[in-house]
């Protein structure tokens, strides 16, 4: 990790010079520690200053005698940040300073810092803020004018840069460049005091204000929220999150035994050592201890892992392939020098045959343990994942695509067993990945869509609809149920919203929010190659209330990318709502959420809203909202205590809310919690006024609200 740091660091060095970068950040509200600005004996600058500035109010410390808390240091020119004096740059050859911090999202009002230089530099210097690739038309480059310095006392010289000039669309950021805007001597310069400040100190009027109604309907029924909704697949610290799930591509061939697994065509094929023989059980162990729920995918593809060492495609067995693992070039990636596919050997190269057999002896290792700790450790078995993927994720031992009878077969056959061990056991399945593999096997996808040799060979059924009417049948028949929650998969396809370069440039931030409408949404066609209405959940609904009644529904795996930009945190907050209201089973964010995020904090808005345990509560209740902003309400069983959390989705005007409660009963109390896009996460803000029968609340342009209201219930 360390050398691929270096190498990014060395690139993005390059890149400043040119400053052919990006920008993005968010509102921090952390106050710097307060400490004697160094002194050094330096000539004094020439660069004229102003003698007195107003006061500004530090919202985020880049450096200060040594870099801020999650700031790194990325310059490429001779610096020193953490000697003995203070921290210094040399600036010749066009030289700078570049510090780095995650996504940043929100208003700031100026980057403002301190140098002490010679009177030879006069005005050198220029400042940029950066975001992946995002060009300068979004984040340009600001010289230092004459006009943005004070002197500060000691032949120090402060700079403060209006937001509005380094960030004018408010775009994320994740780098500060400060560098030398023409030649100049190659001396030391001192900086320090590098800091964001909070709006006021740049002048930045506050966003526009729109006013917007909003109603909660309690005359309506209310839906029971499933806490489970709230899961993710890795523990987060803090997030509140209700339940995990062991899962993804290498748990399809994860020997519970060994602890191994394979890596599939993620990484190379590669068997991967894992946590060694009590790996898995630790791995519950923990889930036990953390107090979420646990899902977990039994393999069910027939093949797991033999030891931690063996690859699908050897180079020695398949020699001049297309790529190698770097770090073991024994390894190749099952293509050849075209790029074809390599036909795989026998599964044994790197696996063993898991039968049903094999996974019943695991279950009844599981059960016995969970019966001595007096606990259950797994509450979900997922039947494997993504099985129309594994002709082309798992080829090294599955080359064929799936067929309709074969799910139907692994389905009942590996469900036998669970279902024999475990009693009790919520089994859930298929895991299927994404749209096509809701209407169509694998052979049809590969055949084509128009021909569709196997769904027209099973009464031309969307796949899922006849899975769960083969299941169906299967109980009516033998009087066991082997599937008891539908779970599939979900990700937009809309280009740039998810996936490892995700885009969060304006355009397509609007696009990532409107995509959560494919959730529910039937008047939404979805912005992508599907040009159809998804209405995901209302569908899988439909199969379920026709074909096999009184099964759940699950997302196992679902994400709407860039979590660490506030429209992804929106997204996540839209989607949460949106589970509640629709009545979903659970649903596992995929991955991990890191904390401080967006995400991160769009899950504390559900989960743990002050810090102290406020959530979301038991009942979804209907509501209206508005094009802009979304209204999620819930109560409490009493009808009493009800929490709901606006999201705003305009990225220019705030939101003046008004909620009308006048169905529900009169307000006593409330308080508010708002996030703008931060790592301060939700702030206490002032609650706007009860009148009686509703309450308002200001919401800031791509910002979420949570108001916790108690009210006089009224009589029915």
């Amino acid at each position: 990790m360390r050398r691929r740091r270096l190498t990014l660091r060395a690139l993005l060095g390059l890149l400043a010079v040119s400053f052919a970068g990006g920008a993005g950040f968010a509102l921090v509200t952390r106050k710097a520690r307060q400490r004697a600005v160094p002194s050094a004996a330096l000539q004094t600058s020439a660069v004229p200053a102003r003698a007195r500035r107003a006061p500004y109010v530090v919202a985020e410390t880049i450096l200060d005698g040594k870099l801020g808390s999650g700031w790194e240091d990325w310059g490429w020119g001779a610096h020193d940040l953490g000697g003995k004096g203070p921290p210094s740059v040399v600036f010749a050859s066009y030289g700078g300073i570049m510090f780095h911090h995650a996504d940043l999202n929100g208003y700031y009002g100026a980057l403002v810092f301190r140098v002490k230089a010679s009177e030879a530099f006069g005005d050198f210097l220029e400042v940029a803020l950066k975001y992946q690739q995002v060009d300068e038309k979004t984040l340009p480059r600001v010289a230092v004018e004459p006009s943005m310095w004070v002197d500060v006392g000691g032949g120090w010289k402060e700079a403060l840069v209006p937001w509005s000039l380094l960030n004018p669309t408010n775009s994320a950021v994740d780098r500060v460049v400060i560098r030398a805007s023409k030649a100049v001597p190659d001396q030391k310069v001192l900086l320090d005091k590098v800091v964001l400040t909070k709006p006021d100190a740049s002048g930045i009027a506050a966003p526009p204000l729109r006013a917007t109604e909003l109603v909660v309907d309690c005359g309506k029924p209310g839906q029971r929220i499933n806490p489970l909704i709230y899961g993710i697949a890795r523990a987060t610290d803090g997030a509140g999150e209700t339940a995990h799930r062991i899962g993804g591509n290498p748990m399809t061939r994860l020997n519970w035994e060994l602890g191994t697994w394979n890596s599939a065509s993620d990484w190379y094929f590669e068997n991967t050592p894992g946590d060694g023989p009590d790996g898995v059980w630790h791995w519950l162990e923990d889930g036990v201890k953390s107090g979420a729920q646990m899902a977990m995918v039994v393999p069910t593809i027939g093949w797991v892992a033999k030891d931690g060492t063996s690859v699908g495609f050897p180079e020695s067995k398949f020699p001049k392939q297309r790529g190698h693992d770097p770090n073991k070039p024994e390894a190749g990636d099952g293509y050849d020098a075209a790029g074809k596919p390599i036909r795989p050997g026998p599964p044994t190269q790197t696996s063993i045959a898991a039968p049903p057999e094999l996974i019943k002896r695991w279950l009844e290792k599981l059960k016995a343990l969970d019966a001595a700790r007096g606990s259950r450790s797994v509450h979900m078995y997922i039947l494997d994942n993504e099985p129309s993927l594994w002709n082309t994720t798992h080829r090294d031992v599955h080359p064929e695509p799936l067929t309709y009878d074969e799910l139907l077969d692994r389905t009942v056959r590996y469900g036998k067993v669970i279902r024999e061990v475990d009693p009790d056991a919520v089994i859930a399945g298929p895991a299927e990945w994404g749209w096509p593999a809701f209407f169509m096997s694998a052979k049809d996808i590969q055949a084509g869509w128009l021909l569709k040799p196997d769904r027209r060979a099973h009464s031309d059924e969307p796949m899922l609809a006849w899975y769960l009417e083969q299941l169906a049948a299967y109980e009516k028949k033998t009087g066991k149920r082997l599937l008891n929650v539908l779970d599939v998969h979900y990700y937009p396809q809309a280009a740039d919203v998810y996936g490892q370069n995700a885009k969060t440039d304006a355009k397509t931030s609007a696009l990532r929010l409107r995509s959560t409408r494919s959730l529910w949404d039937p008047g939404y066609t979805d912005e992508s190659w599907i040009n159809d209405s998804v209405r995901l959940i209302p569908r899988l609904k439909d199969w379920v209330s026709i074909y096999y009644p009184g099964t759940g529904i699950s997302l196992g795996e679902w994400s709407f990318g860039a979590d660490t930009h506030v429209s992804g945190g929106l997204a996540i907050a839209e989607a949460l709502g949106r589970f509640g209201e629709q009545g979903l089973t659970s649903a596992f964010y995929w991955e991990k959420l890191a904390k401080g995020t967006p995400g991160y904090w769009a899950f504390r808005a559900y989960r743990n809203f002050d810090g102290q345990g406020g959530r979301f509560l038991d009942w979804s209740l209907a509501k209206r909202e508005t094009p802009d902003v979304s209204l999620f309400a819930s109560r409490d069983d009493a009808g009493s205590h009800f929490v709901l959390v606006l999201v705003n989705r305009d990225a220019t005007f705030a939101a003046d809310a008004h909620i009308d409660l006048s169905s529900c009963g009169a307000p006593l109390k409330q308080r508010a919690f708002v996030y703008t896009g931060g790592a301060t996460g939700l702030t206490p803000a002032t609650s706007g006024a009860a009148t009686g029968t509703s309450v308002t609340q200001s919401v800031p342009p791509y910002g979420i609200a949570v108001l916790d209201v108690t009210l006089t219930p009224r009589p029915h």
